[in-house]
């Protein structure tokens, strides 16, 4: 005794696909057709993208230099002038984005 089927014949298998089409009408076969399209379409448009991609050039890092036989209090005083650079530049965005909010609330946004 088998526990697994029997194999069907490929004549039962085209007759039963003929029958299944058969039962369908033209709405369920536009729909199968954009249902299968659709994802089509965005596979491909992502694999295009991926195939003609723009490379970037070489990112460039600048790296200060300092000689070695610098002091602590010159040392203090780059970090204290650097300090001011990075809270000079978060206030000026902190105003850029003032100014955003204060023109999308002119607009009603």
């Amino acid at each position: 005794m088998s526990w697994y089927p029997r194999p069907a014949a490929p004549k039962a298998l085209w007759a039963d696909i003929r029958a299944f089409t058969a039962e369908r009408s033209r709405y369920q076969w536009a729909g199968l057709a954009v249902a299968v399209t659709m994802p089509l379409l965005i596979v491909a448009g992502f694999l295009h993208d991926s195939a003609h991609r723009v490379q970037q050039g070489p990112e460039i890092i600048y790296a200060e230099s300092w000689p070695a036989n610098r002091s602590d209090a010159e040392i203090k005083a780059d970090q204290k002038r650097d300090q001011i650079r990075r809270e000079a530049a978060i206030r000026e965005r902190q105003r850029q984005f003032r100014k955003l909010d204060k023109d999308l609330h002119g607009l009603g946004i």
